[in-house]
């Protein structure tokens, strides 16, 4: 069950652009994010009925997150804001390892799935993506019945 290739988010950066500017429309009560490298971890497998993607996004409200499908690639993006030290007063940061910032992650689907039951669900900081497999239709032998009698006439444009 070879069917699922990551695929790089550079061919999609028209759509990455537009989800962020979505988020930005969308999250106007937000502070300003700061620029970071943001790059959540994520696991895509299959099961006998359907491609699940797993997307590590703690920290990341549902309303900083957007789900794309286009062309065959599930598109996920997201902006991850950077938390505050939950102490009083200034503070000097000694190691910082934790991501923020905006994050796009593209997996190139390979697989006959239904889009209408497409379902994601954000929980415990994991966003899980369930997409339903269907028969693959492409490259299956079809046959095709032929028609005896006068010709059907052509529609009129």
């Amino acid at each position: 069950m070879r069917t699922l290739v990551s695929t790089d988010v550079g061919d999609l950066g028209q759509e990455v652009r537009r989800l962020f500017e979505d988020l930005a429309r969308r999250r106007g009560d937000r502070r300003q994010v700061v620029s970071g490298e943001c790059l959540p971890l994520l696991d895509a497998f299959e099961t006998e009925r359907t491609i699940e993607i797993v997307v590590d996004v703690p920290g990341v409200p549902v309303e900083g997150l957007r789900i794309l499908i286009k062309s065959g690639v599930l598109l996920i993006a997201g902006e991850k804001e950077r938390g505050e030290p939950g102490w009083r007063g200034p503070a000097s940061f000694h190691l910082v390892e934790r991501d923020f910032g905006r994050f796009a992650r593209a997996v190139r689907i390979n697989a006959a799935f239904d889009a209408a039951g497409v379902r994601a669900r954000l929980r415990d900081g994991e966003l899980r993506i369930v997409l339903p497999k269907i028969a693959e239709r492409r490259g299956r032998e079809i046959v095709v019945q032929i028609e005896t009698g006068p010709p059907t006439p052509a529609p009129a444009t």
